[in-house]
């Protein structure tokens, strides 16, 4: 059944990038728009197709997460590279706007890090959860 779960993620990729493909020459644009995301939510919604229908076996999940684990990051990186290549040959400001943009996101992150105070980890909360369970009274307010 892992096989399936490849089948799936491949008729996933297919179908995404025949999309991606429509979708710039309807715009006029000689690439492939958003084909990587057209596919994975194309994944998504088979995962969810097959998890309401019952079908959704152990193998076929194991082969969707293994190869879906791998699909991701590889083609992400080289739409990246592909996008750094146009950038570099399409002038200094697009390079800027790039290096902006992440700036921005690497400074959203930290505030948004911080804005949210301090968080618990697991092992707090698991140590928490050990002491509630184990005292007799804790959930009272009285203890002993």
């Amino acid at each position: 059944m892992t096989i399936s779960g490849v089948a799936l993620l491949a008729i996933c990729t297919l179908l995404g990038g025949l999309l991606g493909d429509l979708l710039g020459a309807a715009l006029g644009v000689k690439a492939n728009v958003g084909g990587v995301g057209i596919a994975m939510i194309f994944l998504i919604a088979g995962r969810l197709w097959l998890i309401r229908h019952g079908q959704l076996s152990h193998g076929l999940k194991t082969g969707v997460e293994f190869w879906g684990s791998f699909y991701i990051p590889i083609v992400v990186a080289m739409a990246a590279q592909q996008n750094v290549v146009a950038a570099v040959k399409g002038g200094p400001v697009v390079v800027i706007a790039g290096v902006g943009a992440v700036a921005v996101c690497f400074a959203m992150v930290a505030l948004i890090g911080r804005l949210s105070g301090r968080v618990e980890t697991m092992d707090e909360i698991e140590a928490r959860e050990l002491i509630e369970a184990n005292v007799p009274h804790f959930k009272s307010g009285r203890i002993g």
